[in-house]
């Protein structure tokens, strides 16, 4: 098993490795030994597939446990689904020592998340993510959040779990789309801090997309590691931690712009990392041949929806994105494989050409 500590106030780690799901139970119980009930949040079809797993695990350990259905899909990532959530749990005699579990991708996740930090003001959870994105990602940092119909992620707070339990081997049923979707959270930490990652990527393309174990082990365990480094440096976005947002600037706003319909996350983020790749290249932030690299390991990996908005709505819409501030958008430009840096220069122009570039090579 790969341990990666996430080291924050109070610490957590997060565990790696395939079958991890069937000794869930025990797991838990040794990371919250305190908690006398459980309450798994998971949406439909990922209950299907992995839920009796869980529960198995929990009834072994001697776990209580009740089970919330979530829907799936980020068009219910919003504050009615956690009213609904809170109401269920309040109905099924949820206290503060209660423990939210969250079995899902990284929706659930921040939903879930975001419930246990307000439910009775606070109280913990445990990771379980099943897809991808949300094993490299969105499981490990806190982040948690609900989306306003005006942009993503703009109600949430800083709310680390108890333990975040990781099973390469759940990957197994991810729908293709979403498996490829995810790999491009991957691709993100080897450009922004670890050049190896990128590499492995560039080199063993079949193997990642063949869902091979040992190269799927070694790639979640190595982007933990880096989300791990950068959120004990900076836990709540105060500097550093602002790098883990590569692409998703203009990732952010093709999702809000298409009403969260035509993206998968992953999908708009890949597009927000060709963007700054060409921006970064048009303000001499880093030389062409790497914003090649990028470009092309991005498109080598899927075949991306096509971007129909247009660069001015694009623009308008980054107005109203929460790393905006003071009217100042804040992009992530490559400077090398590796390196990024903090950019608050960028003219609206730029991002007007790079949006329309977008839609021309999507339509190629």
């Amino acid at each position: 098993m790969n341990t990666v500590e996430i080291k924050v106030k109070p610490s957590y780690v997060a565990q790696i490795e395939s079958g991890l799901l069937s000794r869930a139970g025990e797991q838990i119980k040794a990371a919250v030994p305190d908690c006398d009930r459980f309450y798994v949040i998971t949406p439909p079809p990922v209950r299907k597939h992995w839920g009796a797993a869980l529960t198995d695990s929990l009834d072994a350990a001697g776990l209580k446990y009740e089970i919330l259905e979530i829907k799936d899909g980020e068009r219910n990532k919003n504050l009615s689904t956690v009213e609904g959530l809170a109401d269920n749990m309040v109905r099924l005699g949820a206290d503060r020592k209660s423990i939210v579990v969250a079995l899902g991708g990284g929706v659930t996740g921040d939903v879930a998340g975001f419930l246990a930090s307000i439910y009775m003001r606070g109280i913990g959870f445990v990771q379980i993510p099943t897809t991808f994105l949300a094993q490299v990602d969105a499981s490990v940092g806190g982040k948690t959040g609900v989306d306003l119909r005006v942009g993503k992620n703009l109600v949430g707070t800083f709310h680390q779990p108890r333990v975040v339990l990781i099973d390469p081997k759940v990957l197994s049923t991810l729908p293709e789309r979403e498996y490829r979707s995810g790999l491009y959270e991957a691709l993100k930490c080897g450009i922004i801090s670890n050049p190896k990652i990128f590499q492995f990527m560039e080199e063993q393309r079949e193997r990642i997309l063949q869902r091979d174990a040992p190269a799927l082990e070694w790639l979640i365990s190595e982007c933990v590691k880096v989300k791990a480094e950068v959120v004990a440096a900076d836990e709540h976005e105060g500097g550093l931690r602002r790098i883990l947002n590569f692409g998703h600037t203009i990732g952010h706003a093709l999702e809000a712009e298409t009403g969260y319909k035509q993206f998968l996350h992953g999908e708009a983020v890949a597009w927000g990392m060709v963007a700054a790749a060409m921006i970064a290249a048009g303000m001499q932030r880093t030389n062409a041949e790497t914003a090649q690299r990028i470009i092309s390991t991005v498109l080598a990996y899927a075949a991306l929806p096509k971007v129909e908005s247009r660069g001015k709505r694009i623009v308008h819409r980054l107005s109203t994105d929460k790393k905006t501030m003071n009217g100042i958008v804040h992009f992530i430009l490559p400077v090398t494989i590796g390196s990024v840096e903090i950019v608050s220069d960028v003219p609206a122009k730029a991002v007007i050409q790079a949006v329309d570039e977008l839609r021309y090579l999507s339509q190629a």
